[in-house]
């Protein structure tokens, strides 16, 4: 049985966030206005079929996938690019690996008690094999 992620959530904080956007080339205007932005997100969930919207007062950016299925995502109004995303389950954790013009980005979700986390990260590849950086 998966976690269930329905539900509104309102972010309570963030940390090293100016930082992260920095080591994945976001440029510095976009970065500037996402580190002042509080996000909420709605996220749907029926099995493992999602629709994650992130909404702020600058700009929103919705979501839609199935756990496990490689997709196109659009992130032209994130930092103008798009990728090959693949979302998948670790445990009850929904772990995201996005390829494109930079490899190896992404993030993990999970929900501990009434809290959902976001935790961004980049991947590297040594010796031929991926390995994950939180």
């Amino acid at each position: 049985m998966t976690a269930d992620y329905n539900g509104y959530w309102k972010m309570i904080s963030s940390e090293n966030f100016e930082e992260y956007l920095k080591a994945l080339d976001v440029n510095v205007a976009i970065r500037k206005i996402a580190t002042l932005l509080k996000p909420d997100k709605d996220i749907t969930q029926d099995g493992d079929h999602f629709i994650i919207k992130t909404l702020s007062t600058f700009r929103n950016y919705n979501m839609d996938f199935v756990v496990g299925q490689e997709f196109e995502e659009d992130l032209s109004g994130v930092d103008d690019r798009k990728c090959m995303t693949t979302i998948t389950w670790d445990g009850d954790k929904l772990v995201c690996v996005q390829k494109g013009e930079i490899e190896g980005r992404g993030w993990t979700h999970w929900i501990e008690g009434d809290e959902l986390h976001l935790v961004g990260h980049k991947l590297f590849r040594l010796g031929g094999t991926l390995q994950m950086v939180g």
